[in-house]
């Protein structure tokens, strides 16, 4: 029963580690400043973190697959770009979203394409990061450019009730996410095709159509994520969302989702993207200075890697090999 205990306890720390790690630092910034546990600063958090939550719930799909996307960062700056060039052509509002979004899903469809194809996804999206993020500066000239449109800034500083736009349409999203991957065929389809893809094509499995749709879904995310940035900084830059794809990812990593496919966690995703934010929020509270903030959220995503891999691996093995010595060590008198 102790072997059983033990193995139970490793498996728990490393599924639930990270929602312990959250409360853990919940508690003691808490204590550490009188301005971190107000409803005030939860929502400021909350809203910082919904374009990455956004992406991030896209991500979950791509990387259950075993394939990642490094371009919706320069996506996001396209986006944000294009908003402001649109309207300046005198393009209606009804016109300009649709559009755009539109756009972010072409986009995603464009490297599901080369990637069911047989290319590595981290060429395919390194490729797609360079042309977008070009493309966003030709357009813009370099320039950014504000945005006056009253839907865009309502989408990203407006409020529905006590709540900001952004942090509605991130839970809308996650429990969408989380729905489709827990709840449905293309979810489970998903996770068969990460987890062993001639396996799953042996089982009738469109592995091609579900890899198409993954990457489809997080570039109409990721045009949602430049929407909401842009109205939240009121201009549309092509410098919007540098470094967004590696929060992303770090987030989605962080929160359980295997970098090799086939395990994927929409609330772990959640409590990544909350958790990275919150750190940040925590030292910046303390005057931390903020190329301190970055080097604190390089070593998260190193560690969350770590954990990924690593340690998830070795307590993995350690449990199974204690289940299996668990029989003699009960005969033993």
């Amino acid at each position: 029963m102790a072997g059983l205990d033990r193995r139970r306890l490793g498996l728990l720390a490393v599924r639930y580690g990270l929602f312990l790690a959250l409360g853990a630092w919940l508690v003691a910034m808490s204590l550490a400043s009188e301005h971190f546990f107000t409803w005030l600063n939860f929502l400021n958090v909350a809203r910082q973190a919904a374009p990455i939550l956004v992406i991030a719930v896209g991500m979950t799909f791509v990387m259950a697959t075993a394939g990642i996307d490094l371009s919706v960062g320069s996506l996001v700056a396209l986006i944000s770009v294009l908003i402001v060039t649109f309207f300046g052509l005198g393009l209606p509002t009804g016109v300009v979203i649709p559009a755009v979004l539109m756009l972010g899903l072409v986009s995603g469809l464009a490297n599901g394409y080369f990637v069911q194809l047989g290319l590595p996804p981290f060429v395919v999206t390194l490729a797609m990061l360079t042309t977008l993020r070009g493309i966003a500066f030709v357009v813009s000239d370099g320039y950014a450019t504000p945005v006056k449109d009253d839907l865009v800034l309502w989408l990203g500083r407006g409020k529905i009730g006590p709540v900001h736009t952004p942090i509605v349409l991130a839970v809308i999203v996650a429990i969408a996410g989380w729905l489709v991957l827990s709840k449905t065929r293309f979810g489970l389809y998903a996770l068969a095709v990460g987890g062993r893809e001639e396996a799953a094509r042996a089982m009738g499995i469109n592995v091609r159509g579900v890899k198409l749709a993954v990457y489809g879904a997080i570039g109409l995310l990721g045009a949602l994520a430049g929407i909401v940035l842009t109205g939240r900084l009121g201009n549309g830059s092509p410098n919007a969302g540098i470094m967004l794809e590696l929060e992303v990812i770090a987030a989605t990593v962080l929160g359980g989702t295997s970098l090799f496919g086939g395990v994927a966690t929409i609330a772990g995703t959640v409590a990544g993207a909350l958790f990275i934010n919150f750190v940040r929020n925590g030292l910046n509270l303390l005057g931390v200075n903020p190329f301190w903030v970055q080097v604190a959220t390089g070593l998260i995503l190193l560690l969350a890697v770590l954990l990924n891999t690593v340690v998830n691996r070795r307590v993995t093995e350690w449990a199974r090999v204690l289940k299996t010595e668990e029989p003699e060590s009960e005969a033993e008198p």
